[in-house]
């Protein structure tokens, strides 16, 4: 009832504002960041006063004009026309309270921070065996996951609004609730236009036979869009479908991939298509095909090594032979030589004894011969005689 009846006195005592009042604090109001919250069972938008600082030196009213001074030109004086606009009514000062957990919560906090502190101990039990098993075994670096500690969920605190006692704006993390919401130019005009097409749909019989042919074809053209539409959502599902079963799963291809996103109308046409490929790596693929080529490369390399190999033993018997051919025919000549020395030898030797034995055997027949001749050869002179 107190703050009801300060309010009232509050409300008694302050002018009505300016139109200046009004244009800053409907720029403020669309263009300074706000949040949405419940506040004494009503929605309600609330911002922070640093923010509102922050709007309002980088709006027209902080750049000076020609014969004027600026409005605004430090932080001080936006928060001295700040509290104007507060004692105004535009916005009311409001404090965050905490809210209390629940028996429950704090039940369920006290099993977690146990399970926690359990988990603490085997980890720092795991850890310490780590440690002396790196100093057993010489080891001097440390685990990644022992230097990098987890980072812990960032919990947002639940909070509730209450109106503060001291109505005064401060620069800082205040809180502050709109009171003033007035009616957006786009709203206004969006209801305006809504209100006369309603009227001009009522009144469609009325229309002239050229306006009623007009709209009937734009009519058929919209249904006609909104048809191929649908056509192209189904056709793109097939086509998708149809590429994955192809591929097994490998190519994921999209013709018009954001035609039923939460997009604009010209960003649902763009891009035309997506592919995706989410088969093994490429660098894998690489990597077998360099084995395969390996393994090619040594099977043929073995396969020359072994060619090679058969060529040179072929080769070396075939020298071998040749060689034992050589050797053979060179044995079998010298042998004949030997022989047909051995025989010219022989054939000499003989011919020598033979010569020696002719001359012998010369002689004696000479000698024979004239002991022959001479007694015939003397009866006969005997007789001439």
């Amino acid at each position: 009832m107190a703050e009801r009846k300060r309010h009232k006195k509050r409300i008694q005592e302050v002018s009505e504002p300016t139109k200046e009042e009004k244009a800053v604090a409907k720029y403020l109001r669309f263009n300074c960041p706000t949040k949405s919250t419940n506040m004494m069972g009503q929605r309600v938008d609330y911002f922070t006063a640093s923010k509102a600082v922050d709007c309002m030196l980088d709006s027209k009213w902080a750049k000076a004009k020609k014969g004027e001074d600026a409005l605004f030109t430090t932080r001080e004086s936006v928060v001295d026309y700040c509290n104007r606009l507060l004692k105004k009514q535009f916005f009311d000062r409001a404090l965050k309270v905490m809210k209390k957990k629940s028996e429950k919560d704090v039940k369920k906090d006290k099993k977690s921070k146990g399970d926690s502190s359990k988990e603490e101990e085997k980890k720092g039990k795991k850890d310490k065996e780590k440690k002396k098993e790196a100093t057993d075994m010489g080891e001097a670096k440390k685990d990644k996951s022992d230097e990098s500690p987890k980072k812990k969920k960032e919990v947002k605190k639940k909070f509730k609004l209450e109106i503060h006692e001291d109505q005064i704006f401060v620069d800082g993390n205040e809180v502050y609730v709109w009171i003033y919401d007035p009616v957006h130019f786009k709203t206004f005009a969006m209801g305006l236009v809504l209100v006369i097409a309603v009227i001009a749909a009522t009144l469609f019989p009325l229309w002239p036979s050229e306006m009623r042919v007009g709209v009937y074809y734009l009519s058929v053209a919209a249904g006609v869009f909104v048809a191929t539409i649908l056509l192209l959502a189904i056709a793109r599902c097939i086509l998708f479908l149809f590429i994955w079963l192809a591929t097994a799963g490998r190519h994921h291809f999209w013709f018009l991939p954001n035609l039923t996103a939460d997009v604009g109308f010209l960003d649902s046409f763009r891009p035309l298509y997506t592919h995706v490929y989410k088969g093994p790596p490429e660098s894998a693929r690489s990597g077998k095909k360099a084995k395969e080529d390996k393994d090619k490369g040594g099977k043929e390399a073995r396969k020359s090594d072994s060619d090679d190999k058969e060529e040179d033993e072929g080769e070396d018997e075939e020298e071998r032979k040749s060689g034992e051919e050589e050797e053979r025919r060179s044995d079998t000549d010298s042998e004949r030589r030997e022989e047909d020395g051995s025989q010219h030898s022989n054939g000499n030797d003989f011919e020598m004894i033979t010569r020696e034995e002719l001359d012998q055997h010369t002689e004696e027949d000479d000698d024979e011969r004239k002991e022959r001749e001479e007694p015939a050869g003397r009866p006969l002179a005997d007789q001439r005689s």
